[in-house]
C-alpha cells in the first residue's frame, strides 16, 4: 500500500509498505477513504531537523472496517466509521468524565494516531473509540463527506476549546487563529450561545468564512493593538479566549482580551516550553484544555449536527488532492493557499 513519509524538511512523499494488520484483540484494520492534512502536521514538515522515512504526523481518516481483532463488539467489515485522532477506552474515569483525548489508561502520546496519510491504518482500542456513520460513502455529497472527516478532529477540537472555556448563552467570545479549528471554534461559540464572537485574523478569505460561520467581527491587529481594538469592540473584556494556534505569542493574546475572572481554553498543541499560570493571578482567569474528546462529542451530538445539516465544518475544506498529489497538498498548506487540505483515497 502507498503510505506518506517525511522526505527532508519541506517535503512529503509517499513508499510501499506492507498493509497493517491485526495485532491485538481490540484492533481494527481501516481502508481509509478521506484524510487530510492538519494545521499541526506543519510543524513536523518544516522542522530541518527532520529524517528522511520519518513517519507522518496525519491522524484524521474516514473509512471502512476491512477486519477486526476478536475483541471488537461495535463495528464490523463494512461499516463506514470516524477514526478520530485519539483511541479512548470508554471506560476509565477520564473516558466517563467525557475526557477521552486524554484517556487514564494511555501514557503519553500513545493515544494518538499518526500514519493515516495512507490507504490503511491500524486502529488501536477501536472498540470504543471508533464512530461509526450510518450507511456507505456513496450515499453521501462530497460536500457532506468532508464534514463528516472533520468529526476525526478539527470540529471537535474547536467544541473542545469552547466547553473547557465553558462557552454559554450570551457570552462575548474572542478565538484566536484562523485555520480549521479556529473556524471550527467559531462553529462551536455559535452553536453554544455566544452573542459576540471576534476572530483575530489578518487573511481575508479566513475572515470571509468565519464571518459567514457566524463570528460578528474580525481584527487583524495583533500585540497591546489587537487587544485594545477588542476590548473596543466588545466594550470590554471577552469572557472567554479559545486559543487554537499552540504558541506563546497566541496564548498571550488569549489571556490580553479577557476580563478579570474570564475563562481561557486552549486546544493549539503547545509549541513553547513553559508558559507560568502564576502570570495569571491578578486576573482570576480560569486556565483548561487538552486533546479533543472526539469520540464522546461524536457520539453525544455532533455527528448528529453534521448530518442534520445543522452545522457544515466541512467547508474549511477548501482544496481536494489525490494520495498522490499529497505534497503539493502540504505546499499549498503550508504557503496558505489552502485552509485545509483534503486527501481523496479511492
Amino acid at each position: 500500500m502507498k503510505k506518506t513519509v517525511y522526505t527532508k524538511a519541506g517535503q512529503v512523499g509517499l513508499v510501499e509498505v506492507e498493509r497493517p494488520h491485526i495485532e491485538a484483540p481490540d484492533d481494527v484494520i481501516l481502508r481509509i477513504v478521506r484524510t487530510c492534512v492538519c494545521g499541526s502536521d506543519l510543524w513536523s514538515y518544516r522542522n530541518p531537523d527532520i529524517e528522511a522515512g520519518h513517519q507522518n504526523s496525519g491522524h484524521e481518516a474516514i473509512g471502512i472496517v476491512e477486519e477486526i481483532g476478536d475483541a471488537i463488539s461495535t463495528v464490523k467489515p463494512g461499516d463506514f466509521v470516524i477514526a478520530p485522532f485519539t483511541h479512548g477506552c470508554g471506560h476509565c474515569d477520564a473516558c466517563r468524565a467525557g475526557y477521552d483525548g486524554t484517556c487514564d489508561c494511555h501514557e503519553g502520546g500513545d493515544n494518538w494516531s499518526d500514519g493515516v496519510q495512507a490507504e490503511y491504518m491500524r486502529f488501536e482500542c477501536a472498540n470504543w473509540s471508533l464512530v461509526k456513520i450510518p450507511g456507505q460513502p456513496s450515499d453521501y455529497t462530497e460536500a457532506m463527506l468532508k464534514s463528516l472527516l472533520t468529526l476525526a478532529d478539527v470540529m471537535p477540537t474547536g467544541y473542545h476549546a469552547a466547553r473547557v472555556a465553558h462557552v454559554k448563552r450570551g457570552d462575548k467570545v474572542v478565538v484566536i487563529g484562523d485555520g480549521a479549528v479556529g473556524q471550527c471554534a467559531v462553529i462551536a461559540a455559535k452553536m453554544r450561545g455566544a452573542s459576540q464572537i471576534v476572530l483575530m485574523s489578518r487573511h481575508e478569505d479566513r475572515q470571509q468564512l468565519a464571518l459567514e460561520f457566524g463570528a460578528t467581527a474580525v481584527v487583524a491587529e495583533r500585540g497591546e493593538e489587537g487587544i485594545a481594538k477588542v476590548r473596543e469592540i466588545l466594550g470590554g473584556g471577552a469572557d472567554a479566549a479559545l486559543e487554537c494556534v499552540g504558541t506563546a505569542a497566541a496564548v498571550d493574546q488569549a489571556l490580553g482580551v479577557l476580563h478579570k475572572g474570564g475563562r481561557l481554553g486552549f486546544v493549539g498543541v503547545p509549541h513553547y516550553n513553559n508558559h507560568a499560570l502564576g502570570s495569571t493571578f491578578a486576573q482570576n482567569i480560569s486556565v483548561a484544555g487538552g486533546a479533543a474528546s472526539v469520540t464522546t462529542y461524536d457520539k453525544q451530538f455532533l455527528l448528529k449536527a453534521v448530518l442534520d445539516g445543522d452545522i457544515n465544518p466541512g467547508r474549511v475544506f477548501t482544496h481536494s488532492y489525490s494520495l498522490d498529489e499529497i505534497d503539493q497538498a502540504y505546499k499549498d498548506m503550508d504557503e496558505r493557499k489552502t485552509i485545509k487540505a483534503m486527501i481523496v483515497i479511492n
